[in-house]
């Protein structure tokens, strides 16, 4: 089953097989594409509401490879639905595909290349300089603001 992101329907992919997608692409969507859903949909594409436990793998998930702050609600429970249902999460997003990689969810990928590697991003401190594994508010040492840094 593909699942398909807002870019899916922007990009008028034509899937083959069964789909499914979400309330909150849809609420993305405007003009022909959100016309594109509302067609899918009524054409049997799955509307998934993703429950609290694949919701919660898919942040887990997004935590481990430190995409959980660029990620949306949206990619978050997209990538939830995606594992829910078995599916391949069909986008154009890199930091979905990192956090699908590590979720164990398949991708396809429509006008991009897809990822080359999976990521498991660090963060640096604006301030200080130094580096931690998670995500925080700010630096504990200094209170300067994190940054995304790619590890070495």
């Amino acid at each position: 089953m593909k699942v398909l992101d807002a870019s899916a329907f922007i990009h008028d992919y034509e899937p083959d097989g069964e789909t499914a997608s979400i309330p909150a692409v849809r609420d993305e969507l405007e003009d022909a594409a959100a016309y594109r859903y509302d067609a899918m949909a009524g054409g049997g594409m799955q509307v998934q509401v993703p429950g609290d436990a694949a919701l919660a793998s898919a942040r887990e998930a997004a935590r481990a490879t430190g995409d959980l702050d660029v990620l949306s609600e949206t990619d978050l429970r997209l990538l939830a639905a995606a594992h829910e249902l078995d599916g391949t999460v069909v986008t154009d997003d890199y930091a979905v595909q990192n956090a699908a990689d590590e979720l164990g969810v398949g991708v396809d990928v429509i006008e991009q290349e897809g990822i080359s590697e999976r990521r498991n991003w660090n963060f640096q401190c604006q301030g200080c300089g130094r580096e931690f594994d998670e995500s925080k508010e700010r630096c504990p040492v200094c209170g300067s603001d994190l940054a995304r840094k790619r590890p070495r």
